[in-house]
Protein backbone atom coordinates (compact mmCIF):
# COMPACT_ATOMS: atom_id res chain seq x y z
CA UNK A 1 0.00 0.00 0.00
CA UNK A 2 1.49 3.46 -1.02
CA UNK A 3 2.08 5.41 1.82
CA UNK A 4 0.66 8.83 2.41
CA UNK A 5 2.81 12.31 2.03
CA UNK A 6 0.25 14.96 2.62
CA UNK A 7 -3.47 15.35 4.12
CA UNK A 8 -6.04 17.95 4.11
CA UNK A 9 -8.84 17.30 6.64
CA UNK A 10 -11.68 19.65 6.71
CA UNK A 11 -9.66 22.28 5.05
CA UNK A 12 -11.54 26.11 5.08
CA UNK A 13 -10.26 29.20 3.20
CA UNK A 14 -11.91 32.25 2.95
CA UNK A 15 -11.15 35.78 0.94
CA UNK A 16 -13.17 38.70 1.73
CA UNK A 17 -16.58 37.17 1.29
CA UNK A 18 -15.59 34.58 -0.81
CA UNK A 19 -15.44 30.70 0.31
CA UNK A 20 -12.40 29.02 -2.47
CA UNK A 21 -12.23 25.97 -0.18
CA UNK A 22 -15.33 25.14 1.88
CA UNK A 23 -14.67 21.72 4.58
CA UNK A 24 -12.25 20.06 1.32
CA UNK A 25 -10.13 16.47 2.53
CA UNK A 26 -8.24 15.07 -0.02
CA UNK A 27 -4.65 12.99 0.01
CA UNK A 28 -1.55 12.68 -1.94
CA UNK A 29 -0.12 8.96 -1.93
CA UNK A 30 3.49 7.78 -3.31
CA UNK A 31 3.11 7.91 -6.68
CA UNK A 32 0.16 10.10 -7.18
CA UNK A 33 -0.02 12.30 -10.80
CA UNK A 34 -2.42 14.77 -9.64
CA UNK A 35 -3.50 17.60 -12.34
CA UNK A 36 -5.50 20.43 -11.06
CA UNK A 37 -7.63 22.21 -13.19
CA UNK A 38 -10.61 24.68 -12.39
CA UNK A 39 -11.66 28.67 -13.45
CA UNK A 40 -9.42 31.35 -13.11
CA UNK A 41 -10.17 32.58 -9.38
CA UNK A 42 -12.10 29.12 -7.99
CA UNK A 43 -9.23 28.73 -5.76
CA UNK A 44 -6.52 26.15 -7.59
CA UNK A 45 -3.22 28.06 -6.59
CA UNK A 46 -4.67 28.52 -2.89
CA UNK A 47 -5.41 24.99 -2.82
CA UNK A 48 -1.54 24.09 -3.82
CA UNK A 49 -0.18 26.93 -1.65
CA UNK A 50 -2.10 25.29 1.69
CA UNK A 51 -1.23 21.91 0.88
CA UNK A 52 2.16 22.76 0.26
CA UNK A 53 1.98 24.93 4.27
CA UNK A 54 3.53 27.84 1.89
CA UNK A 55 -0.06 29.46 3.05
CA UNK A 56 -2.19 28.22 6.30
CA UNK A 57 -6.12 27.19 5.93
CA UNK A 58 -8.76 29.45 8.13
CA UNK A 59 -10.10 25.68 9.45
CA UNK A 60 -9.24 22.47 9.30
CA UNK A 61 -5.83 20.54 9.46
CA UNK A 62 -2.91 20.09 6.69
CA UNK A 63 -0.68 17.16 7.85
CA UNK A 64 3.08 16.47 5.97
CA UNK A 65 4.65 12.54 6.32
CA UNK A 66 7.81 13.44 8.50
CA UNK A 67 10.48 13.02 6.75
CA UNK A 68 8.90 14.32 3.20
CA UNK A 69 11.05 16.15 0.71
CA UNK A 70 8.78 18.66 -0.98
CA UNK A 71 9.68 20.71 -3.92
CA UNK A 72 7.16 23.61 -4.50
CA UNK A 73 7.31 25.90 -8.07
CA UNK A 74 5.05 28.41 -7.29
CA UNK A 75 4.11 31.78 -9.92
CA UNK A 76 6.57 34.21 -7.97
CA UNK A 77 10.43 32.51 -7.56
CA UNK A 78 12.53 33.28 -4.71
CA UNK A 79 15.52 33.31 -6.67
CA UNK A 80 18.89 35.44 -5.21
CA UNK A 81 18.69 38.32 -8.04
CA UNK A 82 22.79 39.11 -6.86
CA UNK A 83 23.56 35.41 -7.33
CA UNK A 84 24.57 33.54 -10.62
CA UNK A 85 22.44 30.44 -12.62
CA UNK A 86 25.30 28.42 -11.79
CA UNK A 87 24.91 29.28 -8.09
CA UNK A 88 21.26 28.42 -7.88
CA UNK A 89 20.74 25.42 -9.74
CA UNK A 90 24.38 23.50 -9.32
CA UNK A 91 25.48 24.93 -6.66
CA UNK A 92 29.17 24.50 -5.52
CA UNK A 93 29.46 21.00 -7.47
CA UNK A 94 32.81 21.24 -9.77
CA UNK A 95 32.47 21.28 -13.85
CA UNK A 96 33.29 17.85 -14.21
CA UNK A 97 30.80 16.72 -11.48
CA UNK A 98 27.63 18.01 -12.67
CA UNK A 99 28.70 17.52 -16.32
CA UNK A 100 29.11 13.88 -15.23
CA UNK A 101 25.76 13.44 -13.56
CA UNK A 102 23.26 12.40 -16.52
CA UNK A 103 20.40 13.96 -14.34
CA UNK A 104 21.40 17.41 -14.59
CA UNK A 105 22.79 17.17 -18.32
CA UNK A 106 18.87 16.11 -19.29
CA UNK A 107 17.40 18.84 -17.42
CA UNK A 108 19.47 21.69 -18.80
CA UNK A 109 19.55 19.92 -22.21
CA UNK A 110 15.70 19.70 -21.80
CA UNK A 111 15.03 23.61 -20.44
CA UNK A 112 17.87 25.47 -22.31
CA UNK A 113 18.80 23.62 -25.06
CA UNK A 114 22.25 23.16 -24.41
CA UNK A 115 24.37 22.56 -21.24
CA UNK A 116 25.99 26.45 -22.14
CA UNK A 117 22.72 28.23 -22.09
CA UNK A 118 23.06 29.66 -25.41
CA UNK A 119 20.12 31.85 -24.69
CA UNK A 120 22.02 33.61 -21.98
CA UNK A 121 24.87 35.93 -22.43
CA UNK A 122 27.33 34.61 -20.32
CA UNK A 123 25.74 30.95 -19.67
CA UNK A 124 25.88 29.45 -16.30
CA UNK A 125 27.80 32.33 -15.20
CA UNK A 126 24.95 34.75 -15.95
CA UNK A 127 23.57 37.22 -13.00
CA UNK A 128 19.44 36.61 -12.53
CA UNK A 129 18.82 39.84 -11.06
CA UNK A 130 18.43 41.26 -15.10
CA UNK A 131 16.48 38.47 -16.77
CA UNK A 132 13.52 38.40 -17.40
CA UNK A 133 10.27 36.79 -15.54
CA UNK A 134 10.23 33.59 -17.96
CA UNK A 135 14.03 33.52 -18.08
CA UNK A 136 13.64 33.51 -14.13
CA UNK A 137 10.93 30.88 -14.08
CA UNK A 138 13.23 28.27 -16.20
CA UNK A 139 16.28 28.60 -13.84
CA UNK A 140 13.69 27.75 -10.50
CA UNK A 141 12.17 25.19 -12.74
CA UNK A 142 15.94 23.78 -13.46
CA UNK A 143 17.26 24.08 -9.46
CA UNK A 144 13.85 21.78 -8.04
CA UNK A 145 13.92 19.28 -10.76
CA UNK A 146 18.06 18.80 -10.27
CA UNK A 147 16.99 18.19 -6.41
CA UNK A 148 15.15 15.05 -5.40
CA UNK A 149 11.93 14.86 -3.87
CA UNK A 150 9.20 12.57 -2.56
CA UNK A 151 6.61 15.48 -3.54
CA UNK A 152 6.66 17.88 -6.48
CA UNK A 153 4.57 20.72 -6.66
CA UNK A 154 3.90 23.05 -9.73
CA UNK A 155 2.05 26.02 -10.52
CA UNK A 156 1.38 26.98 -14.08
CA UNK A 157 5.19 24.95 -15.03
CA UNK A 158 4.65 25.38 -18.99
CA UNK A 159 4.23 28.89 -18.91
CA UNK A 160 7.85 30.61 -20.99
CA UNK A 161 8.06 27.17 -22.64
CA UNK A 162 8.10 26.28 -25.95
CA UNK A 163 6.26 22.91 -27.82
CA UNK A 164 9.55 21.06 -27.11
CA UNK A 165 10.35 22.07 -23.46
CA UNK A 166 6.62 21.21 -22.64
CA UNK A 167 7.51 17.91 -24.72
CA UNK A 168 10.87 17.09 -22.88
CA UNK A 169 8.85 18.30 -19.49
CA UNK A 170 5.83 15.57 -19.90
CA UNK A 171 8.69 12.64 -20.45
CA UNK A 172 10.78 14.46 -17.92
CA UNK A 173 7.75 14.16 -15.09
CA UNK A 174 6.50 10.40 -16.52
CA UNK A 175 9.98 9.06 -15.60
CA UNK A 176 10.79 10.46 -11.81
CA UNK A 177 9.29 8.40 -9.22
CA UNK A 178 8.05 11.75 -7.23
CA UNK A 179 4.24 12.27 -5.98
CA UNK A 180 3.23 15.13 -8.25
CA UNK A 181 0.92 17.58 -8.23
CA UNK A 182 0.65 20.09 -10.78
CA UNK A 183 -2.08 23.63 -11.71
CA UNK A 184 -1.91 23.72 -15.54
CA UNK A 185 -3.94 24.77 -18.22
CA UNK A 186 -1.87 22.76 -20.77
CA UNK A 187 -4.89 19.87 -21.75
CA UNK A 188 -2.33 17.78 -23.71
CA UNK A 189 0.39 18.16 -20.60
CA UNK A 190 -2.26 17.06 -18.44
CA UNK A 191 -2.50 14.11 -20.48
CA UNK A 192 0.92 13.11 -20.81
CA UNK A 193 1.69 13.38 -16.77
CA UNK A 194 -1.67 13.23 -14.80
CA UNK A 195 -3.01 9.98 -13.39
CA UNK A 196 -6.02 11.93 -11.42
CA UNK A 197 -7.69 15.19 -11.77
CA UNK A 198 -8.89 17.20 -8.95
CA UNK A 199 -11.40 19.77 -10.41
CA UNK A 200 -11.85 23.56 -7.92
CA UNK A 201 -15.23 24.51 -8.19
CA UNK A 202 -17.15 26.89 -5.99
CA UNK A 203 -15.19 25.62 -2.72
CA UNK A 204 -15.27 21.92 -3.52
CA UNK A 205 -12.64 19.54 -4.80
CA UNK A 206 -14.14 16.50 -7.12
CA UNK A 207 -12.04 14.19 -8.10
CA UNK A 208 -11.58 12.16 -11.02
CA UNK A 209 -9.64 8.69 -12.24
CA UNK A 210 -7.19 9.75 -15.48
CA UNK A 211 -5.90 12.38 -16.99
CA UNK A 212 -7.97 15.37 -18.64
CA UNK A 213 -9.34 13.35 -21.63
CA UNK A 214 -10.70 11.07 -18.95
CA UNK A 215 -11.63 13.62 -16.49
CA UNK A 216 -13.92 15.57 -19.96
CA UNK A 217 -15.66 11.46 -20.40
CA UNK A 218 -16.60 11.55 -16.39
CA UNK A 219 -17.63 14.68 -15.81
CA UNK A 220 -19.58 14.45 -19.01
CA UNK A 221 -21.28 11.40 -17.20
CA UNK A 222 -21.67 13.10 -14.02
CA UNK A 223 -23.57 15.79 -15.58
CA UNK A 224 -25.10 13.40 -17.31
CA UNK A 225 -26.75 11.44 -14.41
CA UNK A 226 -27.40 14.77 -12.34
CA UNK A 227 -29.25 16.55 -15.19
CA UNK A 228 -32.56 17.45 -14.33
CA UNK A 229 -33.59 18.99 -17.54
CA UNK A 230 -32.63 19.20 -20.97
CA UNK A 231 -30.49 22.48 -20.67
CA UNK A 232 -27.95 20.98 -18.32
CA UNK A 233 -27.40 18.30 -21.53
CA UNK A 234 -26.30 21.55 -23.75
CA UNK A 235 -23.21 23.05 -22.80
CA UNK A 236 -19.62 23.10 -24.22
CA UNK A 237 -18.61 20.20 -22.51
CA UNK A 238 -20.89 17.92 -25.01
CA UNK A 239 -18.81 19.72 -28.12
CA UNK A 240 -15.65 19.02 -26.47
CA UNK A 241 -16.35 15.25 -25.57
CA UNK A 242 -17.68 14.80 -29.22
CA UNK A 243 -14.13 16.33 -30.60
CA UNK A 244 -12.17 13.84 -28.37
CA UNK A 245 -14.23 10.88 -29.55
CA UNK A 246 -14.62 11.89 -32.85
CA UNK A 247 -11.60 14.08 -33.71
CA UNK A 248 -8.75 13.22 -32.16
CA UNK A 249 -6.71 9.95 -32.20
CA UNK A 250 -6.85 7.51 -29.30
CA UNK A 251 -6.32 10.20 -26.87
CA UNK A 252 -7.74 8.34 -23.36
CA UNK A 253 -5.93 6.37 -21.13
CA UNK A 254 -7.58 2.69 -20.94
CA UNK A 255 -10.79 3.88 -19.69
CA UNK A 256 -11.58 3.50 -15.80
CA UNK A 257 -15.48 4.15 -16.33
CA UNK A 258 -18.52 3.84 -18.55
CA UNK A 259 -18.17 4.84 -21.74
CA UNK A 260 -20.77 3.95 -23.42
CA UNK A 261 -23.11 6.45 -20.71
CA UNK A 262 -21.22 9.20 -21.74
CA UNK A 263 -21.70 8.51 -25.61
CA UNK A 264 -25.32 9.06 -25.16
CA UNK A 265 -24.10 12.75 -24.71
CA UNK A 266 -22.98 13.04 -28.43
CA UNK A 267 -25.08 10.52 -29.98
CA UNK A 268 -26.81 14.09 -31.48
CA UNK A 269 -23.78 16.12 -31.72
CA UNK A 270 -22.60 16.98 -35.33
CA UNK A 271 -18.40 17.30 -35.76
CA UNK A 272 -17.23 20.29 -34.21
CA UNK A 273 -16.53 22.15 -37.80
CA UNK A 274 -18.25 21.65 -40.75
CA UNK A 275 -15.00 22.01 -42.91
CA UNK A 276 -16.69 22.23 -46.12
CA UNK A 277 -19.62 24.52 -45.31
CA UNK A 278 -16.84 26.94 -43.55
CA UNK A 279 -15.16 26.96 -46.91
CA UNK A 280 -17.67 27.68 -49.04
CA UNK A 281 -19.30 30.58 -46.58
CA UNK A 282 -15.12 31.98 -46.49
CA UNK A 283 -14.66 32.15 -50.09
CA UNK A 284 -17.99 34.03 -50.60
CA UNK A 285 -16.73 36.62 -47.42
CA UNK A 286 -12.93 36.49 -49.38
CA UNK A 287 -12.98 35.84 -52.91
CA UNK A 288 -10.19 33.21 -53.84
CA UNK A 289 -7.15 35.67 -52.61
CA UNK A 290 -6.30 35.64 -49.46
CA UNK A 291 -2.80 36.49 -48.79
CA UNK A 292 -0.12 35.26 -51.77
CA UNK A 293 3.71 35.66 -50.76
CA UNK A 294 6.24 35.21 -53.63
CA UNK A 295 9.78 35.00 -53.25
CA UNK A 296 9.40 36.43 -49.71
CA UNK A 297 12.27 37.56 -47.40
CA UNK A 298 11.60 38.76 -44.05
CA UNK A 299 14.24 40.12 -41.89
CA UNK A 300 14.56 40.97 -38.23
CA UNK A 301 17.37 43.93 -37.87
CA UNK A 302 20.00 42.32 -39.97
CA UNK A 303 19.24 38.69 -39.07
CA UNK A 304 17.31 36.85 -42.57
CA UNK A 305 14.46 34.90 -40.99
CA UNK A 306 12.95 33.82 -44.07
CA UNK A 307 14.38 33.42 -47.80
CA UNK A 308 12.46 33.58 -51.15
CA UNK A 309 9.03 32.26 -48.89
CA UNK A 310 6.25 31.23 -51.84
CA UNK A 311 3.47 30.66 -50.11
CA UNK A 312 -0.55 31.46 -49.96
CA UNK A 313 -2.83 31.43 -47.08
CA UNK A 314 -6.80 30.63 -48.96
CA UNK A 315 -10.13 31.19 -47.58
CA UNK A 316 -11.05 29.06 -44.84
CA UNK A 317 -7.65 27.87 -44.06
CA UNK A 318 -7.07 27.14 -40.64
CA UNK A 319 -3.05 27.40 -40.00
CA UNK A 320 -1.29 26.66 -36.70
CA UNK A 321 2.73 27.76 -36.82
CA UNK A 322 4.84 26.77 -35.01
CA UNK A 323 8.81 26.80 -34.37
CA UNK A 324 11.84 27.35 -32.28
CA UNK A 325 12.00 30.81 -30.66
CA UNK A 326 13.31 33.42 -32.64
CA UNK A 327 13.02 31.57 -36.06
CA UNK A 328 10.37 34.25 -37.16
CA UNK A 329 6.94 33.10 -36.41
CA UNK A 330 5.45 36.54 -34.95
CA UNK A 331 7.71 38.60 -38.01
CA UNK A 332 5.56 36.55 -40.30
CA UNK A 333 2.42 37.60 -39.29
CA UNK A 334 3.69 41.39 -38.52
CA UNK A 335 4.95 41.48 -42.39
CA UNK A 336 1.66 40.01 -43.77
CA UNK A 337 -0.04 42.55 -41.63
CA UNK A 338 2.27 45.31 -42.43
CA UNK A 339 0.56 44.70 -46.05
CA UNK A 340 -2.92 44.06 -45.15
CA UNK A 341 -2.78 47.52 -43.15
CA UNK A 342 -1.12 49.91 -46.32
CA UNK A 343 -3.22 48.07 -48.69
CA UNK A 344 -0.60 46.13 -50.10
CA UNK A 345 1.87 48.67 -49.96
CA UNK A 346 4.26 48.03 -47.69
CA UNK A 347 5.85 45.36 -49.01
CA UNK A 348 8.75 42.75 -46.96
CA UNK A 349 12.80 43.09 -47.55
CA UNK A 350 12.50 41.05 -50.79
CA UNK A 351 9.64 39.43 -53.03
CA UNK A 352 5.98 40.31 -53.03
CA UNK A 353 2.93 39.91 -50.84
CA UNK A 354 -0.34 39.99 -52.70
CA UNK A 355 -3.27 40.83 -50.43
CA UNK A 356 -6.73 39.95 -51.82
CA UNK A 357 -9.19 42.95 -51.95
CA UNK A 358 -12.07 41.94 -48.90
CA UNK A 359 -9.15 40.92 -46.13
CA UNK A 360 -10.23 42.36 -43.10
CA UNK A 361 -7.73 41.40 -40.81
CA UNK A 362 -7.38 41.18 -36.70
CA UNK A 363 -4.21 40.45 -35.03
CA UNK A 364 -4.11 39.42 -31.64
CA UNK A 365 -0.63 39.66 -30.25
CA UNK A 366 1.38 39.30 -26.80
CA UNK A 367 0.97 42.35 -25.95
CA UNK A 368 -2.13 43.05 -24.07
CA UNK A 369 -3.49 46.36 -25.98
CA UNK A 370 -4.18 49.07 -23.29
CA UNK A 371 -7.66 50.30 -22.91
CA UNK A 372 -9.24 52.93 -20.19
CA UNK A 373 -8.98 51.67 -16.96
CA UNK A 374 -12.44 53.16 -16.19
CA UNK A 375 -14.14 51.80 -19.03
CA UNK A 376 -16.82 49.19 -17.84
CA UNK A 377 -16.32 45.76 -19.46
CA UNK A 378 -19.51 45.73 -21.51
CA UNK A 379 -18.84 49.51 -22.56
CA UNK A 380 -15.34 48.48 -23.87
CA UNK A 381 -17.32 45.61 -26.19
CA UNK A 382 -19.55 47.91 -27.41
CA UNK A 383 -16.93 50.77 -28.17
CA UNK A 384 -16.59 48.35 -30.94
CA UNK A 385 -20.18 47.62 -32.02
CA UNK A 386 -23.12 46.16 -30.28
CA UNK A 387 -23.90 43.17 -32.35
CA UNK A 388 -21.81 40.79 -34.25
CA UNK A 389 -23.10 38.44 -37.16
CA UNK A 390 -21.78 34.92 -36.47
CA UNK A 391 -22.30 33.70 -39.92
CA UNK A 392 -25.12 31.20 -41.16
CA UNK A 393 -27.99 33.54 -39.35
CA UNK A 394 -26.24 33.27 -36.16
CA UNK A 395 -26.10 36.89 -34.29
CA UNK A 396 -25.13 38.26 -30.90
CA UNK A 397 -25.45 41.24 -28.48
CA UNK A 398 -22.10 42.43 -27.01
CA UNK A 399 -23.79 41.27 -23.99
CA UNK A 400 -24.47 37.73 -24.61
CA UNK A 401 -20.82 37.76 -26.00
CA UNK A 402 -19.91 38.77 -23.14
CA UNK A 403 -21.63 36.10 -21.06
CA UNK A 404 -20.49 33.70 -23.69
CA UNK A 405 -16.48 34.83 -22.57
CA UNK A 406 -17.38 34.60 -19.28
CA UNK A 407 -18.21 37.58 -18.16
CA UNK A 408 -21.40 37.94 -16.39
CA UNK A 409 -23.95 40.08 -16.48
CA UNK A 410 -22.69 41.58 -12.70
CA UNK A 411 -18.91 41.49 -14.13
CA UNK A 412 -20.01 43.38 -17.53
CA UNK A 413 -20.10 46.45 -15.06
CA UNK A 414 -16.56 46.01 -13.58
CA UNK A 415 -14.02 48.58 -14.16
CA UNK A 416 -11.38 47.62 -17.09
CA UNK A 417 -8.97 48.38 -14.69
CA UNK A 418 -10.05 45.80 -12.31
CA UNK A 419 -9.48 43.19 -14.32
CA UNK A 420 -6.91 40.48 -13.59
CA UNK A 421 -4.24 39.40 -16.93
CA UNK A 422 -6.45 36.48 -17.98
CA UNK A 423 -9.77 38.87 -17.87
CA UNK A 424 -7.72 41.41 -20.05
CA UNK A 425 -6.77 38.90 -22.64
CA UNK A 426 -10.14 37.18 -22.75
CA UNK A 427 -11.94 40.63 -23.73
CA UNK A 428 -9.24 41.46 -26.10
CA UNK A 429 -10.43 38.61 -27.84
CA UNK A 430 -13.37 39.81 -27.58
CA UNK A 431 -13.07 42.96 -28.85
CA UNK A 432 -11.43 41.36 -31.90
CA UNK A 433 -14.19 39.33 -32.80
CA UNK A 434 -16.85 41.66 -32.83
CA UNK A 435 -15.16 43.82 -35.53
CA UNK A 436 -16.29 41.02 -37.95
CA UNK A 437 -13.16 40.28 -39.28
CA UNK A 438 -12.70 37.74 -41.92
CA UNK A 439 -8.78 37.13 -41.31
CA UNK A 440 -7.32 36.27 -37.83
CA UNK A 441 -4.20 36.30 -36.67
CA UNK A 442 -3.62 34.86 -33.20
CA UNK A 443 -0.30 35.35 -32.14
CA UNK A 444 -0.17 32.99 -28.23
CA UNK A 445 -3.93 33.39 -27.53
CA UNK A 446 -3.94 30.78 -24.43
CA UNK A 447 -1.81 33.04 -22.25
CA UNK A 448 -3.78 33.36 -19.07
CA UNK A 449 -6.98 31.47 -19.66
CA UNK A 450 -8.26 28.93 -18.44
CA UNK A 451 -9.39 25.51 -19.62
CA UNK A 452 -12.99 26.35 -19.25
CA UNK A 453 -12.56 30.14 -21.33
CA UNK A 454 -10.51 27.94 -23.60
CA UNK A 455 -13.26 25.62 -24.57
CA UNK A 456 -15.24 28.81 -24.89
CA UNK A 457 -12.93 30.46 -27.31
CA UNK A 458 -13.03 27.16 -29.10
CA UNK A 459 -16.65 26.47 -29.92
CA UNK A 460 -16.95 29.99 -30.83
CA UNK A 461 -14.29 29.22 -33.61
CA UNK A 462 -15.44 25.90 -34.75
CA UNK A 463 -18.20 28.28 -36.38
CA UNK A 464 -16.37 31.26 -37.77
CA UNK A 465 -15.93 31.03 -40.95
CA UNK A 466 -12.56 33.04 -42.43
CA UNK A 467 -9.41 32.35 -42.66
CA UNK A 468 -6.81 31.98 -39.63
CA UNK A 469 -3.30 31.51 -38.60
CA UNK A 470 -2.39 30.39 -34.75
CA UNK A 471 1.24 30.50 -33.21
CA UNK A 472 0.67 29.02 -29.84
CA UNK A 473 2.36 26.65 -27.42
CA UNK A 474 -0.58 24.92 -26.19
CA UNK A 475 -0.75 21.80 -28.11
CA UNK A 476 -4.26 21.21 -27.45
CA UNK A 477 -5.08 23.66 -28.68
CA UNK A 478 -3.60 24.05 -31.98
CA UNK A 479 -4.92 20.74 -32.88
CA UNK A 480 -8.61 21.62 -31.85
CA UNK A 481 -8.41 24.77 -34.03
CA UNK A 482 -6.74 24.19 -37.34
CA UNK A 483 -6.76 21.77 -40.02
CA UNK A 484 -2.96 21.90 -40.88
CA UNK A 485 0.33 22.68 -39.03
CA UNK A 486 3.20 24.66 -41.07
CA UNK A 487 6.81 25.42 -39.04
CA UNK A 488 9.59 27.53 -38.83
CA UNK A 489 12.77 25.40 -38.06
CA UNK A 490 15.39 27.87 -38.15
CA UNK A 491 16.61 27.83 -41.79
CA UNK A 492 14.54 30.06 -42.73
CA UNK A 493 11.95 28.14 -44.56
CA UNK A 494 8.92 27.60 -44.03
CA UNK A 495 7.56 23.45 -44.31
CA UNK A 496 4.21 21.64 -43.99
CA UNK A 497 3.87 18.91 -41.28
CA UNK A 498 1.38 16.54 -42.86
CA UNK A 499 1.87 14.72 -39.42
CA UNK A 500 1.36 17.95 -37.13
CA UNK A 501 3.36 18.69 -34.15
CA UNK A 502 4.52 14.97 -33.81
CA UNK A 503 6.28 15.50 -36.91
CA UNK A 504 7.59 18.78 -35.64
CA UNK A 505 9.75 17.16 -32.22
CA UNK A 506 10.71 14.31 -35.01
CA UNK A 507 12.59 17.29 -37.16
CA UNK A 508 13.57 19.22 -34.26
CA UNK A 509 15.40 16.08 -33.06
CA UNK A 510 17.16 15.08 -36.02
CA UNK A 511 18.16 19.18 -36.52
CA UNK A 512 19.46 19.44 -32.71
CA UNK A 513 21.21 15.63 -33.98
CA UNK A 514 22.53 16.69 -36.51
CA UNK A 515 23.88 20.06 -35.19
CA UNK A 516 26.48 17.53 -33.46
CA UNK A 517 28.20 15.30 -35.26
CA UNK A 518 30.76 13.49 -33.96
CA UNK A 519 34.44 14.27 -34.17
CA UNK A 520 35.53 11.17 -36.48
CA UNK A 521 32.18 11.83 -38.65
CA UNK A 522 32.05 16.02 -39.51
CA UNK A 523 29.10 17.05 -40.98
CA UNK A 524 29.58 17.36 -44.42
CA UNK A 525 27.83 20.64 -46.32
CA UNK A 526 25.03 19.90 -48.40
CA UNK A 527 24.96 21.22 -51.94
CA UNK A 528 23.02 24.09 -52.98
CA UNK A 529 19.85 23.54 -54.73
CA UNK A 530 19.60 25.86 -58.00
CA UNK A 531 17.13 28.81 -57.27
CA UNK A 532 14.83 27.24 -60.12
CA UNK A 533 14.94 24.05 -58.77
CA UNK A 534 13.95 25.48 -55.75
CA UNK A 535 11.24 27.41 -56.76
CA UNK A 536 9.38 24.78 -58.81
CA UNK A 537 9.58 21.88 -55.72
CA UNK A 538 7.66 25.25 -53.84
CA UNK A 539 5.07 25.32 -56.50
CA UNK A 540 4.80 21.45 -56.45
CA UNK A 541 4.42 21.18 -52.75
CA UNK A 542 1.55 23.94 -53.13
CA UNK A 543 -0.20 21.86 -55.64
CA UNK A 544 -0.27 18.92 -53.54
CA UNK A 545 -1.30 20.88 -50.38
CA UNK A 546 -4.02 21.40 -52.38
CA UNK A 547 -4.50 18.23 -53.59
CA UNK A 548 -4.70 17.18 -49.87
CA UNK A 549 -7.58 19.57 -49.14
CA UNK A 550 -9.57 18.16 -51.71
CA UNK A 551 -8.72 14.74 -50.18
CA UNK A 552 -10.09 15.65 -46.71
CA UNK A 553 -12.80 17.41 -48.03
CA UNK A 554 -13.89 14.18 -50.21
CA UNK A 555 -13.24 12.12 -47.10
CA UNK A 556 -15.82 14.14 -45.12
CA UNK A 557 -18.15 13.60 -47.35
CA UNK A 558 -18.03 9.78 -47.96
CA UNK A 559 -18.23 9.93 -44.30
CA UNK A 560 -21.35 11.68 -44.12
CA UNK A 561 -22.42 9.37 -46.54
CA UNK A 562 -21.70 6.08 -45.03
CA UNK A 563 -23.21 7.69 -41.81
CA UNK A 564 -26.72 8.68 -43.85
CA UNK A 565 -26.64 5.00 -45.34
CA UNK A 566 -25.48 3.00 -42.35
CA UNK A 567 -27.75 -0.02 -42.94
CA UNK A 568 -27.55 -0.31 -47.18
CA UNK A 569 -24.69 -2.78 -46.71
CA UNK A 570 -23.88 -2.96 -50.20
CA UNK A 571 -23.66 0.74 -50.42
CA UNK A 572 -21.55 0.66 -46.80
CA UNK A 573 -18.89 -1.77 -48.95
CA UNK A 574 -18.85 0.75 -52.04
CA UNK A 575 -18.34 3.77 -50.10
CA UNK A 576 -15.33 1.96 -48.11
CA UNK A 577 -13.75 1.24 -50.77
CA UNK A 578 -13.86 4.81 -52.53
CA UNK A 579 -12.37 5.73 -48.96
CA UNK A 580 -9.54 3.14 -48.99
CA UNK A 581 -8.82 4.20 -52.83
CA UNK A 582 -8.63 8.27 -51.48
CA UNK A 583 -6.40 6.95 -48.50
CA UNK A 584 -4.02 5.46 -50.65
CA UNK A 585 -3.73 8.48 -52.84
CA UNK A 586 -3.31 10.78 -49.50
CA UNK A 587 -0.56 8.64 -48.25
CA UNK A 588 1.07 8.93 -51.75
CA UNK A 589 1.02 12.55 -52.22
CA UNK A 590 2.57 13.14 -48.75
CA UNK A 591 5.15 10.87 -49.31
CA UNK A 592 5.68 12.86 -52.49
CA UNK A 593 5.32 16.02 -50.39
CA UNK A 594 8.11 14.58 -47.73
CA UNK A 595 10.48 14.16 -50.32
CA UNK A 596 10.41 17.54 -52.40
CA UNK A 597 10.48 19.88 -48.62
CA UNK A 598 13.64 18.32 -48.51
CA UNK A 599 14.50 19.58 -51.85
CA UNK A 600 13.36 22.52 -51.42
Amino acid sequence: MAANLVNLEAVDKVYGTRALLDGVSLGVNEGDRIGVVGRNGDGKTTLIRILAKLESADVGRVTHAGDLRLGVLTQHDSLDPAATIRHEVIGDLADHEWAGNAKIRDVLTGLFGDLHLPGFTQGLDTVIGPLSGGERRRIALAKLLIAEQDLIVLDEPTNHLDVEGISWLARHLAARRSALVVVTHDRWFLDQVATRMWDVQRGAVHEYEGGYSDYVFARAERERIAASEEAKRQNLMRKELAWLRRGAPARTSKPRFRIEAANELIADVPPPRDNAELMKFASSRLGKTVFELEGVTVQAGPKVLLKHLTWQLGPGDRIGLVGVNGAGKTSLLRTLEAAARSGGEQQPAAGKVVVGKTVKLAYLSQEVAELNPALRVLEAVQQIRDRVDLGKGREMTAGQLCEKFGFTKEKQWTPVGDLSGGERRRLQILRLLMDEPNVLFLDEPTNDLDIETLTQLEDLLDGWPGSMIVISHDRYFVERTTDRVFALLGDAALRMLPRGLDEYLERRQKVIEAAAPTPAQPAAAAPKKPAAVNRAAQKELQRIERQLDKIGEKEAALHGQMAEHATDFEKIAGLDAQLRELGAQREELEMRWLELAEDA
